[in-house]
Order: structure tokens, then sequence, then C-alpha cells
């Protein structure tokens, strides 16, 4: 009887695989909205704001991302920001002025920054793809723009099945 030895060609490839689902936070997201300290839903007050910010039980920030923002059509001081944040400071795990999806796309710039794309000189990689965290489409367009200098080869998806979105033409 014959022996069959099963290779894994994708593991002997040497594509390297970059998940950004990784690099998703870890901690909750949190809304603060002024809309619910302004005056007839219209007028921020400070001595009344200060009063209620003093009063607020901010133990239900503690460690989540909390994004600051108005829903209500209102003109908020900046001052406002600053004193939320004064009081978030100690409690929340990072304090962002406006939506989930604009502190995504921060988060993942900055993450995305460190990532030192002169390592990847060369080598063929594989963005993952499928993510079952909201890993904005912007974090895909910013690495592939990072890293499109360095590599050989950029692709999308998983190992096995790749939509190819680079190549390098060959040196002759």
């Amino acid at each position: 009887m014959e022996s069959t030895t099963l290779v894994n060609r994708v593991a002997e490839s040497g594509i390297i695989t970059i998940n950004l689902e990784d690099h998703y936070p870890k901690n909750a997201f949190i809304v603060f909205d002024i809309k619910e300290f302004l005056f007839q839903g219209l007028i921020l007050k400070e001595k009344d704001f200060r009063e209620a910010l003093k009063n607020l039980d901010w133990s239900i920030y503690d460690s989540k991302i909390v994004l600051v923002n108005c829903t209500a059509d209102a003109i908020i001081p900046l001052w406002a920001y600053m004193l939320i944040t004064s009081y978030l400071d100690n409690v929340a795990a990072d304090i962002y002025q406006g939506t989930e999806e604009e502190y995504l796309r921060m988060h993942y710039r900055s993450i995305l920054g460190e990532l030192h794309p002169e390592q990847y000189m060369e080598q063929r990689i594989v963005i993952k793809g499928c993510s079952s965290k909201p890993v904005p489409s912007y974090a895909y367009a910013y690495v592939t723009q990072l890293l499109k200098p360095y590599a050989q080869s950029i692709m999308f998806g998983e190992p096995c099945s790749t939509v190819p979105i680079f190549k390098r033409p060959r040196k002759i």
C-alpha cells in the first residue's frame, strides 16, 4: 500500500497574512451625548452643565471607549468637550469627540502608522478578509497604500483563495 504525505502548500508558500481584525479595539464603545444636558434641547447653560457633570455617575464609562458628541442641532462651546474629558480622563479607556466610524479611522491610522512597512520588502502579503468585526474599509485602503512600495504582491482574502490587488513587475 502506497503512503500519501499531505503537504500544506499554503503554509510553505511564504505568504504573510495580515489580519486587520487583530487590531480592532478590545474595549466596548459608549456614547456621551451632550444633547441630554441642553436647556430646552438647544442651549448649554454653563452653571447647570457643570452641576450636572459634577453629579453624574461616571462609573458607567469605566474602561470604555467614550464617543463624545451632540446629536442635537446646537452650538456646543469647545470648553464643554474639554470639561467632559477632564471627568472621563481617569475613567475611560479612551475618549474621542466624534462617531464610532471616525474613531475607527483614527485608530487604524494610528495602529498602521506603527507597521514599519519596510519589513515586508519583496514579500507576498495577504490582507485577510471576512472579518467578524466592523473593520472600516479605510483600514484596507490605508494598509495597501503603506505596503505597495515594499511588497512583491498584495492580495485580499484567505491564503487559499485570494483576490490579487497588486503585483510588482519582474525585474529584467
